[in-house]
């Protein structure tokens, strides 16, 4: 077994910068979901601020724990 590290890079189909307003919302909801399912693969919880003011940690199982 080597101890090389592998770095995989990707490249976006288009720029942010040159988005349509539809496409911008797309893209926003995507990476959203990219992260929840990255955190939940690494057995962590998604921490977050809800509008009302609580800040709460998701868990992979629907559990949500009020932080603070």
């Amino acid at each position: 077994m080597t101890n090389d590290v592998h770095y995989q890079t990707g490249k976006m189909v288009k720029d942010p910068r040159t988005m349509n307003p539809k496409e911008r919302i797309q893209w926003q909801k995507q990476c959203a979901q990219n992260a929840r399912d990255y955190l939940f693969s690494i057995n962590q919880p998604l921490v977050y601020k809800r509008p009302d003011g609580h800040t709460v940690a998701e868990y992979k199982n629907g559990q949500i724990v009020v932080v603070r």
